[in-house]
């Protein structure tokens, strides 16, 4: 595909966003730098340790990656440490943000030799601007057009070598040519308790916190599951520590501060339990339509279908269904509700025995 490169090209600071985003900039001086920092995550990990020390052993540059998984599981950090392994620069840009060919163009014609050019959310990048990755992904080659009219020039430049690291929540609404282009594809699971009492370890200790392993813990089993979340609540709970208590983030401390915060022992939030209450009384524990849902509790659809169902899920809670999604007897159990499965299969019973 040529692109129109006659008008000025645009700065190049206009196209990257910070290094880190704005609802993480608190997070920033906690993200691991390296691999043997980076906690979690061991298949991943392992495999991407193999790949970039083949690549450095090759003088190569790395494949290019894909991350994807839910949000908050540190797509952004791995892609930083890959950058740090490698020992190049990171340039950092987001899908929506390349809204024409010659913005991606200004990207990859700044790139120094082996650099890693990060693009968050890739799944929103439009797909004119993919059919230009394409030639720059496998030949290194961007082709442009210089001057207009009659006097228009097409001529192909050679880039350097550079690798790409895409991150989506969303891999499904990847297109087929470009997920095929990614080298190295990595999938990011949800954390475990014991790995998340790890994380907010370590970040208590960067932050100065003490912290007694019964209140790691109890933070731990309320974080979803993703880091980003454990590091949030860990400041929360130190809040409440240091007004309400002696500094020290103990188990009381912690229930005390997560129960102030809506956070249940199971770890769901105020908006996990409207959502499951939707379906068990708005639509008899359904099952019910996504869309449906989302007017029903007033969240979008995006939003529960990546942020709230994948722990649902997990837990046990919901089902989904080609019909729908359905709350399971674990919710109603959760909720103290009675399962109506539960309730006609004791009927049953009474009516059987002698």
């Amino acid at each position: 595909m040529s692109i129109d490169y006659s008008d000025d090209r645009v700065p190049e600071e206009n196209l990257l966003v910070p290094s880190h985003l704005t609802e993480d900039s608190s997070e920033f001086s906690l993200r691991p730098q390296y691999l043997s920092e980076y906690i979690g995550q061991e298949k991943a990990k392992n495999n991407l340790r193999v790949f970039i020390e083949g690549a450095k052993r090759r003088g190569e540059p790395l494949d290019h990656v894909i991350l994807h998984g839910p949000p908050g599981l540190g797509k952004t950090t791995l892609a930083a440490i890959i950058a740090n392994e490698l020992g190049v620069q990171m340039k950092k840009t987001s899908g929506p943000a390349i809204e024409k060919p010659k913005d991606l163009a200004a990207l990859l014609t700044n790139l120094n030799e082996n650099d890693v050019l990060f693009i968050d959310e890739i799944h929103r990048m439009n797909r004119s601007i993919e059919e230009i990755l394409y030639p720059a992904m496998e030949d290194k080659k961007l082709d442009i057009i210089i001057g207009q009219g009659p006097a228009a020039t097409a001529i192909s430049l050679e880039l350097k070598n550079f690798t790409l690291v895409g991150a989506t929540t969303r891999s499904g609404m990847l297109s087929s040519p470009l997920r095929d282009r990614f080298g190295i594809d990595l999938k990011l699971e949800l954390y475990t308790d014991e790995e998340l009492a790890m994380i907010v370890e370590r970040s208590a200790s960067l932050l100065g916190i003490q912290t007694e392993h019964a209140g790691v813990m109890e933070i731990a089993s309320r974080s979803r599951g993703t880091p980003r979340i454990a590091n949030r609540l860990l400041r929360r709970v130190r809040d409440f520590a240091e007004v309400a208590g002696n500094g020290v983030i103990t188990k009381t401390t912690a229930d005390l501060a997560l129960n102030r915060l809506e956070i249940d022992a199971e770890g769901l939030d105020s908006v996990d339990r409207r959502l499951l209450e939707g379906i068990i009384v708005n639509y008899g524990g359904g099952p019910v339509g996504l869309d449906t849902l989302a007017a029903t509790i007033n969240e979008e659809s995006v939003t529960i279908e990546d942020v709230y169902e994948p722990f649902l899920m997990q837990k046990g809670y919901l089902t989904r269904t080609p019909r729908g999604r359905c709350a399971t007897p674990k919710a109603y159990a959760h909720l103290g509700l009675s399962f109506p499965g539960a309730q006609s299969s004791a009927q049953l019973n009474f009516l059987e025995d002698p």
